[in-house]
């Protein structure tokens, strides 16, 4: 290379991102957060051949996977999780104790992110999703904006991603749900009938109810990872993530089924 003109650089960027923006209007399914639950899901999602973009509100994607526990960046996988990361590539290190498996989570996260993208997920990041598109009886999209228009406190009219499923992959704070029950008031598939909220840490209730309350919470509007325990109840697990990627994959599994009818 000779000579580098700056607006070349910039006219790529600008047009290669627009192509992807343009591309990912309308998907099979949109994944509200970049977490273990969300990666994971878009990973299974994309190799049934499904049309997938994942909305992370930060710059970097991973969730909570990065910290391990208290910035101490291993996690612990429990043995039924085990053959989920050797799928991707990851061999967990058998602790001292019989059934607990270790990994370190900087390395599961990034080749997570590296399979999911490869099978053609594509991953929009610094995005927020805002609302969702609702036409009184189902979800059917979600309304997204740059995560530093909200930061800013700036005023800015949203566009719109149209999606035949919606995963609110968001964690504990189930943003998505929460903006479908303030804004439209209604009853979602829960005992209660509305966001039960999490319970305080029991791994052991949190790790298996993290897999059973996955699932479509309102037409077209599915839960997963800790946003399924908050959506129904369910209790915190801490650094153990298992549950979190079995979740996704469930969460996967169902949809698949649903798109293949």
């Amino acid at each position: 290379m000779k000579s580098l003109d700056d607006t070349i650089v910039s006219r790529a960027i600008i047009e290669k991102f627009f192509e992807r923006l343009k591309n990912n209007l309308r998907v099979d399914v949109a994944i509200c957060g970049g977490g273990p639950a969300g990666m994971i899901a878009a990973y299974y999602l994309a190799n049934f051949g499904h049309k997938v973009a994942i909305f992370e509100r930060k710059l970097s994607v991973g969730g909570g996977m990065w910290g391990g526990g208290m910035m101490f960046n291993f996690i612990v996988i429990q043995e039924g999780a085990v053959p989920l990361l050797q799928e991707i590539g990851i061999e967990p290190e058998a602790y001292s104790e019989e059934g607990y498996f270790t990994a370190c989570s900087v390395r599961t996260m990034t080749t997570l992110t590296a399979k999911a993208t490869e099978a053609g997920a594509t991953i929009f990041n610094a995005m927020t999703v805002e609302d969702v598109v609702w036409d009184g009886e189902k979800v059917g999209g979600v309304v997204v904006n740059w995560s530093a228009a909200q930061v800013a406190g700036l005023h800015i009219d949203p566009l719109t991603i149209n999606a035949k499923y919606v995963i609110d992959a968001t964690g504990h704070e189930t943003d998505v749900l929460k903006t479908l029950v303030r804004k439209n008031g209604v009853k979602l598939n829960t005992p209660t009938g509305n966001i039960a909220g999490e319970q305080s840490m029991f791994a052991l209730s949190g790790e298996t109810d993290v897999v059973k309350n996955t699932g479509e919470v309102y037409p077209g509007m599915f839960v997963a990872g800790m946003a399924a325990n908050a959506a129904f109840g369910g209790h915190r697990m801490g650094p153990i993530f298992g549950g979190m990627l079995l979740s996704g994959k469930k969460a996967a599994e169902i949809i698949h089924n649903l798109l293949s009818e």
